[in-house]
């Protein structure tokens, strides 16, 4: 059985564990990252305000019920279907679902929001493309930064025993800065060996250039940001 390390933080790794074995896989859970809470004030969020935005499931899951209810009323757009159901079941009463891609969301956004303000439920830890093409198509973002994105921190005698002491023939990843944290891991002596014939899956171009160091030929990239994409790139590698 093929063993796979899931890297996502919760609650998606166990999702995707589930999803692994159901098809088959042998998944081994190591979150390279978590992430938690900020604290936010609600006084005032919605003013002037003609939507929401949001491009990471987290942004609503940590977001506090009153930020919610102050904005449960508008549009609320988000990235993709996962995004979409977490927005839902939070409380937002009209949703739609992007196309799977921020870069995508925000060109999708720009026409019809100029010189409007778009409220947009993020984390501190982000890539500025959403933001940086919404701005420069007039269209003013108001960033509410609802949870933050650190990195655990393992020694080398936790990793082995998460592994087992054995190697794993592939490794999931979901986004850059666990990327980065894998291939310092690949790089520590007492594990080396274990990362040696390991491939790489990851679910976009930009998550894949993190990782410097790892040979093209045991790289694979999902040809859409999609967990779905990733997994069928998984079944159909051997």
């Amino acid at each position: 059985m093929v063993r796979v390390l899931v890297t996502r933080p919760e609650p998606g790794a166990s999702r995707t564990a589930q999803r692994l074995r159901d098809q088959g896989f042998q998944p081994i859970l190591l979150p390279l990252t978590e992430t938690v809470a900020l604290p936010v004030d609600a006084d005032g969020v919605a003013y002037n305000a003609a939507a929401v935005a949001v491009t990471s499931a987290n942004a609503v899951r940590h977001a506090p019920k009153e930020i919610i209810a102050a904005l449960a009323a508008l549009p609320c757009h988000a990235v993709g279907r996962r995004t979409a159901e977490s927005a839902r079941t939070a409380g937002f009463l009209s949703v739609s679902e992007g196309p799977g891609d921020a870069e995508a969301l925000a060109d999708a956004l720009a026409g019809g929001f100029m010189a409007k303000t778009i409220i947009y439920l993020c984390g501190r830890v982000r890539f500025p493309a959403f933001e940086a093409r919404l701005k420069a198509a007039c269209v003013h973002v108001r960033a509410i930064e609802t949870y933050d994105t650190v990195a655990p921190s393992y020694s080398d005698a936790a990793i082995l025993a998460r592994l087992s002491g054995q190697p794993v023939e592939a490794v999931l990843l979901f986004s850059a800065k666990p990327a980065a944290a894998m291939q310092a891991l690949t790089e520590r002596p007492a594990l080396r060996d274990l990362f040696e014939g390991t491939w790489f899956f990851a679910l976009s171009g930009r998550i894949a250039a993190a990782l410097e160091t790892v040979a093209s030929e045991k790289l694979r990239v999902a040809p859409e940001p999609s967990e779905e994409a990733l997994l069928e790139l998984l079944r159909t590698w051997r």
